[in-house]
């Protein structure tokens, strides 16, 4: 496809003989890899951008839960690591309990295998990929775009790609998402170590996780077995950096493992959306971290990034299809009427989760682990028979007892506690740190290096 010539080119663009894609997504993650499935099945012209040559490592706890595995594309193995059938409990350290399932709870996959599996299927459906490209920004006004209808996505190098759509799916620190304008409400500071253990270890978790509530609010730490590896991790509040570190350390001692020498230590930001926060910006939309979509309370964001990159790819083909600007608008508006009608009520739930976590951590370990409609619920959720926000709408219980709840405790910046982790300036003008050439990721990575999604 080709620009048309005319009285919508502009002067700094050959209008006529430069190539427009419908639609050019940026990332390659599980979210970029399936909003260009999406859009090359429907029988668009794609282009997936990405900053890393392919399989790239990517810090992950790996788990596969239900709404992740009913996302992907027909065909698609999973690259399973092992198949979690028990769940073991404890409060930071204390009461220690095991909840076991005769059917399988969740999987663990690395993410390398994971996310070029994914690509490879995008890829397949007609999508082409570009490895090695950073994107520095994109623009929907000036001398480099041809008209009305086209997006520029401006490289590192100083190439122009043209597009008709753009999906942002450039992570938590995109800059994607500052173009768009995306708000955050919740921000937490997550450190893993990727850990081998010998064989007699590693038969001690197989098939079975740790997930340990931690010492401070809203903080909690992970055993993920991956064959002869242990993924560890924890994760808590941003501005809590020395008392993550701090419980990071002691979680690995108390779990007898600090004998052993891991591959990888490494620690990233992960950000959730606010309610109002915008999902679209003329022709571009954004899913997954890049739109700060993840499930508040246990931060889980693979699901997440797989379902809204599904519907980006599949509103980016209507808005590459639209004439004008208020057509484009009205299919960004759908996009995030989709997004906000599921994913969002999700998230409401999570929130309000994460709200009663805080407060009572040792309430939620006891019943988890002494209530078996509770384990039930849990495994319904892990497996994807049921979600959260459905049991909050249908047990009436469950619904006024977080009721209660939320008149004591203030969720008003729409994801958890009011501003939790989260700047000023963070909430109010991301883009400005984009267009600043800085990185979102600073404060992290002062405290470690880089980036763990955790179930």
């Amino acid at each position: 496809m080709t620009a048309p010539a005319g009285a919508d080119g502009v002067d700094g663009v050959d209008a006529e003989n430069t190539e427009i894609w419908d639609v050019v997504v940026v990332g390659a993650g599980p979210g970029g890899a399936s909003a260009a499935y999406a859009a090359a099945v429907a029988g668009r012209r794609v282009l997936l951008l990405e900053k890393s040559e392919l399989p790239r490592y990517k810090t992950c706890g790996g788990g596969i839960i239900g709404p992740s595995r009913d996302c992907l594309p027909p065909g698609f193995e999973l690259p399973l690591q092992d198949r979690v059938h028990a769940v073991t409990f404890s409060l930071d350290g204390r009461f220690a309990r095991t909840r076991r399932s005769r059917k399988m709870l969740f999987g663990l996959i690395n993410r390398p295998e994971f996310d070029a599996q994914l690509v490879e299927h995008a890829q397949k459906a007609g999508a082409e990929l570009r490895t090695g490209v950073t994107v520095t920004r994109v623009e929907q006004h000036g001398p480099a775009v041809p008209d009305r209808r086209t997006v520029a996505v401006v490289l590192a190098d100083g190439e122009t790609v043209l597009a008709r759509a753009v999906v942002g799916a450039d992570g938590s620190a995109s800059r994607i998402g500052a173009h768009v304008g995306v708000k955050l409400g919740q921000v937490d500071l997550g450190l893993e170590a990727e850990i081998p253990v010998p064989p007699s270890v590693a038969e001690d978790w197989k098939g079975r996780v740790l997930i340990d509530w931690g010492p401070m609010p809203g903080s909690y730490g992970w055993v993920f077995p991956k064959g002869d590896t242990l993924t560890v991790g924890v994760i808590s509040a941003r501005g809590e950096g020395a008392a993550t570190k701090r419980y990071m350390e002691d979680f690995v001692a108390r779990l007898g493992l600090s004998g052993f020498e891991p591959t990888v230590s490494s620690g990233h930001l992960t950000r959730c959306r606010t309610d109002d926060s915008p999902l679209s910006r003329g022709r571009v939309l954004v899913c997954g971290d890049a739109a700060g979509l993840l499930e508040p309370w246990t931060r889980e964001g693979i699901s997440y990034a797989l379902r809204s990159g599904r519907l980006a790819g599949e509103w980016a083909v209507r808005v590459a299809e639209a004439n004008d600007a208020v057509d484009a608008r009205r299919q960004a508006l759908n996009y995030a009427f989709a997004i906000k009608a599921g994913l969002g009520v999700e998230m409401a739930v999570g929130r309000r989760m994460l709200a009663v976590f805080e407060r009572r951590p040792g309430l939620l370990h006891a019943t988890l682990t002494g209530l078996r409609p509770a384990w039930n619920a849990f495994a319904d959720i892990t497996r994807g028979s049921a979600t959260l926000g459905g049991m909050v709408r249908s047990n009436g219980m469950a619904r006024r007892a977080l009721e209660m709840l939320d008149k004591r405790m203030d969720t008003s910046s729409g994801v958890g506690p009011a501003g939790r982790g989260v700047g000023k300036a963070e909430r109010s003008a991301p883009e400005a740190e984009a267009e600043a050439g800085t990185d979102t990721d600073t404060d992290a990575k002062a405290e470690a290096p880089e980036a763990p999604e955790v179930v």
